[in-house]
């Protein structure tokens, strides 16, 4: 893995590749998969390909004519930055995140594409319906009766650590190239995970440099990457990303542009499960190992398992949250959770 384009890639298994008629076809494949898989050409149709396929500069103006008169979110590395958003030796963040316009963020791109000093920029999770106009409708993919968050990705070359989404994830390359490494959810193991409270984009990341990994400090990272797979994706290609799949991601040209959508199998009312484990890790971790065993059975009991012994002996108009939950019952429970967590 001595760069970018190291051949430790060509060993690696190739995602899946399938094929679909139609918008029918995408739902029921995107309801069985349980593994990644990638959709060449999926979105070849969009204006936004097409722009991209004409120049850089013709695909950011697209974007600019698009765009609504607020502020978007940007992360720049300092000068020599390699495009890696990471920890810097303090585990702070190797890079400044701040406010502009996109006219201005763009210009300074087209200024370092003229002169040759690139410069690490990122904007990341851009909210495409609260952020551009018509840009969402013109640029989309049918996923029937789903509900996605659809966002967009910026940037010149960078890499993005692996890490995991709990949403299920259908990503579009829709300017420059894109390599996916992926893992499926077992190996965070040999992945050597960074803090789950500090974190570059809210999610826990390697911390290994998959340019350059340090295998004495980190030896299983040799058993995940027998485990991973890997493919590039060319503007129009589309790949699927299911729920907890580790995933590390490069973009591979001087600019680069994704669309993804966002959606969960649950609904939108249920909790988050990392804030359950966030919880956990405050309320349970450092009890005696003792009450940390007794704690372990009840999750099992009324969590994992959760079979009928939890309810069987109890008036089943008296089982409250212990009953399948329902849109009211989890707001109670919500409130209930907010007001002892405020105490």
């Amino acid at each position: 893995m001595a760069d970018r384009d190291a051949p430790i890639y060509d060993r690696l298994a190739r995602v899946r590749e399938r094929a679909v008629a139609d918008a029918a076809a995408l739902d029921a494949l995107l309801d069985e998969a349980r593994e990644p898989f990638v959709i060449r050409g999926l979105v070849a149709d969009w204006p936004l390909v097409a722009e991209a396929k004409t120049s850089a500069r013709a695909v950011r103006q697209y974007l600019l004519d698009r765009a609504r008169d607020r502020p978007f979110t940007v992360s720049i590395g300092p000068p020599g930055h390699d495009g890696r958003f990471f920890y810097d030796a303090n585990m702070e963040m190797n890079f400044r995140t701040g406010t502009g316009k996109l006219t201005d963020i763009f210009a300074g791109i087209d200024k370092s594409e003229e002169l040759n000093d690139p410069r690490a920029v990122y904007l990341g999770s851009v909210d495409m319906a609260a952020y551009f106009d018509g840009l969402r409708e013109a640029n989309r993919v049918d996923l029937g009766n789903r509900a996605p968050l659809e966002s967009i990705w910026i940037g010149t070359r960078t890499r993005i650590a692996a890490h995991n989404d709990f949403p299920d994830n259908l990503a579009c390359c829709a300017a420059g190239r894109r390599r996916f490494t992926l893992f499926p959810p077992g190996e965070f193991r040999n992945l050597y995970l960074g803090p789950i409270d500090n974190t570059p984009a809210g999610r826990a990341v390697s911390m290994v440099d998959f340019d350059h990994p340090d295998l004495a400090a980190h030896p299983k990272f040799v058993e995940a990457m027998a485990q991973a797979q890997t493919v590039e994706l060319e503007p129009g290609d589309a790949i699927f990303i299911p729920s907890m799949w580790w995933h590390h991601v490069e973009g591979l040209e001087d600019f680069n542009i994704l669309v993804n959508y966002w959606w969960r199998r649950t609904p939108a009312w249920l909790g988050q499960p990392q804030e359950a484990l966030n919880h956990a890790i405050l309320a349970i971790r450092d009890l005696p190992a003792e009450d940390r065993a007794i704690w372990r059975d009840l999750f099992d009991h009324y969590v994992f398992a959760a079979g009928s012994a939890v309810t069987d002996h109890i008036p089943e108009a008296g089982r409250s949250i212990l009953a399948p939950l329902t849109p009211e019952s989890a707001g109670r429970l919500r409130a209930f959770l907010l007001r002892t967590l405020s105490r």
